[in-house]
């Protein structure tokens, strides 16, 4: 029950309309609020629709839903490149190693979406604000903040090389100083990193990740009592186990993740660092104490982040299959039984 139970809060303010957070960020030219008022009205409730029914059955998909949505912003801009296969042309951004731990899940989530997308309104609405969608309802459905993002997003044909994804999405060993110059590049404020480090309040974190925090000695930043049960988790440096990122409510959207800095209870360095660097300490400690300044914060970091070099007009494309261009789109990847559903006509719009 504990699981679900920011899921139900969440499903309550729906229901009863709960104001949505304002942002003063700049809307990019070519993306508006109402982009599908015409071609796809029902889009955000099909989306949201389909999240609940996900999020009921495992409340955990939803950091990995955010998390891809990071990983596609940050290496070329939010065009849905991270979901594309690779091809004779090369491995894709997803054989690149920041991208390994992506969840297999959250693919097929987006796909099941493109489906149920495409069966009300054909082939109109982009991979990439699909994506973007299913990360603001994967805050919302957590018990975060309910904010409008601009759509109209269009879809990338070609996804990066490894080696610029590695250089573009900042790892979990990173200090402050990496951290900060990796998002000053993306025009990321400090208060902007510290926001959308908040992200770390539900989701899990594989040993791998922060096991140079636990061996071979404890990291003096890691609390003694969380380093004693990593220990435990975390046997050996390379094993393949993996933990919650918040240990107070790991399933709920919160700032409980800044209390967690402020007692030495994260689990990345690149978490960590944000509270041992006087640059950001004083953000850590304005969050942890006012989650509604947090919240405000994140989703004024969350619009800049999924503007970031978008495709717009008649750039790009609109994907029929999102895990391959256009080109090669009977290359159908990992698309799941929803596909299947549909065609026998067993879902329908409630």
């Amino acid at each position: 029950m504990a699981s679900i139970l920011p899921l139900l809060l969440a499903i309550s303010c729906v229901l009863l309309g709960n104001s949505k957070a304002q942002s003063n960020v700049p809307i990019v030219p070519g993306l508006s609020n109402t982009f599908y008022s015409t071609s796809c009205p029902d889009l955000e409730s099909i989306v949201r629709s389909h999240l609940l029914q996900v999020f009921l059955n495992d409340t955990t998909q939803a950091a990995g839903l955010l998390r891809m949505h990071f990983h596609d912003c940050f290496v070329q801009g939010c065009d849905a490149s991270v979901l594309l296969d690779g091809s004779a042309s090369g491995p894709s951004e997803q054989d690149a190693i920041p991208n390994f731990t992506l969840r297999p899940e959250a693919f097929k989530i987006i796909n099941d979406l493109q489906t149920l997308v495409q069966c009300q309104c054909g082939q109109v609405v982009s991979c990439a604000d699909i994506t973007a969608l299913a990360a603001r309802d994967s805050v919302l459905l957590s018990g975060g903040p309910s904010y409008n993002i601009p759509l109209g997003r269009r879809d990338s044909p070609n996804f990066a090389s490894q080696n610029v994804t590695k250089a573009n999405l900042p790892g979990p060993t990173f200090n402050s100083t990496q951290l900060l110059n990796a998002l000053s590049l993306k025009n990321l404020t400090a208060t902007d990193l510290v926001a959308l480090s908040g992200a770390h309040t539900i989701g899990r974190g594989h040993c791998v990740s922060f096991t140079n925090r636990v061996y071979p000695t404890r990291d003096p930043t890691l609390d003694q009592t969380l380093y004693n049960n990593l220990k435990l988790t975390c046997p050996a440096a390379n094993t393949t186990n993996t933990t919650n990122l918040d240990i107070r409510t790991p399933n709920f959207f919160d700032n409980k993740y800044y209390v967690n800095l402020m007692n030495r209870q994260t689990l990345f360095t690149s978490d960590q660092t944000l509270y041992t660097d006087s640059r950001t300490k004083p953000i850590v400690t304005s969050f942890a104490l006012n989650q509604t300044l947090f919240f405000e914060k994140f989703v004024d970091a969350m619009l800049k982040m999924g503007q970031l070099s978008v495709l717009t007009g008649t750039q790009g494309e609109i994907r029929a299959n999102c895990s391959a261009p256009n080109a090669n789109s009977n290359n159908m990847g990992a698309w799941s039984i929803v596909e299947e559903d549909q065609r026998e006509g067993i879902w329908s719009q409630s």
